[in-house]
């Protein structure tokens, strides 16, 4: 027995070399575990008496290795721990600082704020040694790059200038070592080597699982760089660099741009050579021959023509309304129209005249709807006459009076937008602000990108007669609109902010989105009512409405003037209510959950984390200001308000939805232009129910029916409970009718004949 233990021992001390070498072979293929790398550390300290005597030499090797790696340079391709920790290395011949070194100490720290992509490693992972270098170019060719190409290579100047990576897309790099701070990896869910993490604002996102190659990491770094600022990778991926190298050429329009001038080249040559060959007979050609030679060119023509010269409207059918109008970046003045249309017939002279007013400076034009069916359909022309405004690809429809004047003002303003967005300063700006009731302002900075800026541009046609939109990245605009964060959109109205609090870039670029906003906030805070707006305007809530003429000058500038200042006092009283009331909703939530914690009643805690404060400022019918001239719409007012504007300015507010009004304070004393008489009344109108009598603007049918319709928006349950009764009242009536027809024909149908019955009913002596 004892003999064959002794052999068991001395072929387990045999076979220990292969099964060593065996295990080192496998752990190539496996990946460290963070509890296998901590045993390791754990037998490397416990047998440190073995290593005592060595360490003087390991030093000394270690002060060599140092020196020579001074000597020689950085190692490209090593992460600060793995190659010369706290020495800068050299790319594209620009400065890249060591990779930033987490710990379990300044790990939330470092990572609290923008993007971070990090790599847990163990020294003792070969896989860790194998990934390095490619981790480490990674970091260099992304920190090197340019988020704005500029057409050159960057200079180190350039590595803290505003158009750099870090900057640009907040994004970092950075390592773990997780033999060192076993704890932090663990905590993170680091349950082998490598593993790459992102991290947002401290907060984990989600691990890399791709292939652990330059493509892969670089895939998953250009999905994040897409998803926090969209439309600012390039479209067909980046050039990559091989690991461990120093340098690559990271413009990317390079080889676009060498081909495009070969092409350009190759172009100009044969176009030289064909001017060779056709130069006999040239000098025997006749003037047609002119336009040939013009088009054998090829080149794109600018416009140079006047435009309308003649002051002339043009007409257009579906071939050169493709040639003029769609493929060219002129603008056009287009009307669509039915001989047979009375209105039409109407508008024609106003159309000529106008046409003459543009003269040399916008092309007029009309589509007969009759012969050019098809064209019509493609612009969805669905009423006669249709008017629309085209530049290039896009168009927007003029919804307008169709006086002479009118016309020609739409037409102006819409050319003042053909130079696009205009830059402004402050001092541009308040000279602005001196003319225009409503201003868009946009604020960019260095990050803003070309897809914000084309974006930006579609905006203008829509805002055609209605605000300025221009943009900005002065210093004092920011510091007076408080702008934080760019880019960023707000509107001032008679030099009131308000914002639009969408930031996402993505957002911000959607042109539908952010048209609605600018539909809801784009009329001034008094706007002057006329045909066109005053749907806008009088629809879906309360108007006080000025009533005033222009005849008597310093009482409409006063009157104006009183009726401006009690809208802005009425807007501030709002929000401020607003807030109050969000802030109390906020409050009482608050005292749920302290509650229900300190009785510890998880389901009343629960119940009370599922509340949600949503309101918003336009949830109520909201009050609206305007002004209409009592002079040039006399008569309209008189009937349908009964105020002769002879006597004196008065205010109304008008309830459109429920065709009712106001005229009067509580006092029975007429509204008159006053912030104290408006202030006053508005909130005895808008209580429910009112507290001073209203008027109605209808007859007395329509009166009777939008009464019936106010009742039942102001009380529905009391009209939903009407109803029910008026329902059961008819069928029990109903039913009392059918029963007592029923009761009295007995068994004896004589419809047809008269008898004794007499239609079926008996007297009692028979």
């Amino acid at each position: 027995m004892r003999s064959l233990i002794s052999r068991l021992l001395i072929s387990l001390v045999l076979l220990t070399p292969v099964l060593a070498e065996a295990a080192a072979i496998d752990t190539e293929h496996k990946p460290s575990t963070v509890e296998d790398a901590l045993v390791e550390q754990k037998a490397k300290v416990e047998d440190s008496k073995v290593i005592d005597d060595v360490k003087p030499k390991l030093e000394e090797s270690k002060k060599l290795d140092e020196a020579k790696a001074v000597e020689d340079g950085p190692k490209a391709g090593a992460t600060n721990s793995e190659g010369v920790s706290g020495t800068p290395t050299k790319f594209n011949g620009m400065e890249v600082p060591p990779m930033k070194e987490l710990s379990g100490e300044n790990f939330d720290k470092e990572t609290k704020n923008g993007y971070w992509f990090v790599k847990h490693y163990s020294p003792y992972c070969h896989h860790c040694k194998a990934i390095a270098p490619t981790w480490q170019t990674l970091y260099e060719f992304y920190y090197t790059s340019k988020p704005v190409p500029a057409g050159k290579k960057p200079s180190e100047a350039e590595s803290d200038s505003l158009n750099s990576f870090s900057r640009y897309y907040d994004f970092h790099f950075a390592s773990v070592d997780c033999i060192a701070y076993g704890d932090l990896c663990g905590n993170h869910d680091v349950v082998a080597f490598p593993t790459f993490s992102l991290y947002k604002d401290g907060v984990f996102v989600k691990k890399f699982e791709g292939k652990k190659d330059m493509a892969g990491l670089s895939a998953f770094v250009e999905d994040t760089l897409e998803s926090t600022r969209p439309g600012s990778r390039p479209k067909d991926g980046v050039k990559l660099p091989e690991p461990e190298a120093t340098s690559i050429d990271t413009d990317v329009s390079t080889d676009k741009k060498v081909e495009k001038d070969k092409e350009l080249a190759a172009a100009e040559t044969e176009a030289v050579e064909k001017e060779a060959e056709e130069k006999p007979a040239k000098e025997t050609a006749t003037v047609k021959s002119v336009p040939k030679a013009t088009k054998v060119a090829k080149k794109p023509q600018k416009p140079t023509a006047t435009p309308n010269p003649l002051g002339t409207t043009v007409a257009l059918t579906q071939e050169s309304f493709q040639k003029l109008v769609t493929n060219t970046k002129d603008p056009w003045f287009v009307k669509f129209y039915v001989p047979w249309c009375h209105h039409c017939q109407a508008l024609a002279p106003s159309w000529a005249q106008m046409a003459k007013e543009l003269q040399g400076s916008l092309n007029v034009g009309e589509v007969n709807c009759e012969v050019e069916v098809r064209l019509c359909k493609d612009v969805h022309v669905r009423a006669y006459p249709t008017i629309h405004y085209f530049r290039g690809g896009e168009r927007v429809e003029y919804d307008g009076l169709r006086g002479l004047g009118d016309l020609v003002s739409y037409a102006k303003k819409a050319l003042d937008v053909g130079s696009g967005v205009t830059y402004v300063d402050a001092e541009a700006f308040k000279k602005m602000e001196e003319t225009e009731e409503v201003i868009f302002l946009y604020f960019y900075d260095h990050a803003t990108t070309s897809e914000d800026f084309e974006a930006l541009e579609r905006l203008t046609l829509s805002l055609i007669g209605h605000a300025k939109l221009v943009k900005t990245d002065d210093a004092e605009l920011a510091e007076r609109f408080k702008i934080s964060t760019w880019p960023r959109l707000l509107v001032s109205r008679d030099g009131r902010p308000s914002y639009y609090n969408v930031l996402a870039p993505k957002d911000m670029r959607d042109f539908r989105q952010v048209l609605g906003w600018m539909q809801s906030v784009w009329l001034p805070i008094v706007p002057e009512l006329t045909a066109s707006n005053s749907r806008e305007i009088m629809r879906g809530k309360y108007v006080v409405l000025g009533i005033l003429t222009r005849e008597r000058a310093e009482e409409f500038v006063q009157d104006k003037r009183e009726i401006k200042n009690a809208a802005l006092d009425w807007m501030e009283k709002q929000t401020h209510a607003f807030q109050l009331e969000r802030q109390e909703l906020r409050d009482s939530k608050q005292l749920r959950l302290e509650e229900a914690e300190d009785k510890n009643d998880q389901r009343a805690l629960r119940a009370a984390k599922s509340i949600r404060i949503d309101i918003r400022e336009d949830d109520k019918k909201q009050v609206g200001f305007a002004w209409v001239d009592g002079v040039f719409w006399e008569r309209w007012i008189r009937t349908t308000y009964g105020i002769d504007v002879n006597d004196g300015e008065k205010v109304i507010i008008n309830d459109e939805d429920n065709h009712r009004y106001w005229d009067t304070t509580i006092s029975g004393a007429p509204i008159v232009p006053s912030r104290t008489s408006i202030l006053e009344t508005i909130p005895k109108v808008i209580s429910s129910p009112p507290k001073i009598r209203s008027k109605s603007s209808t007859g007395v049918i329509q009166r009777i029916f939008f009464g019936l319709r106010g009742t039942a928006t102001s009380h529905p349950w009391v009209s939903l409970g009407m109803l029910i009764g008026i329902v059961i009242g008819g069928i029990i009536w109903s039913r009392g009718k059918i029963r007592k027809s029923k009761g009295g024909a007995g068994f004896f149908n004589l419809d047809e004949k008269g008898g004794l019955l007499n239609g079926g009913s008996i007297e009692k002596g028979d």
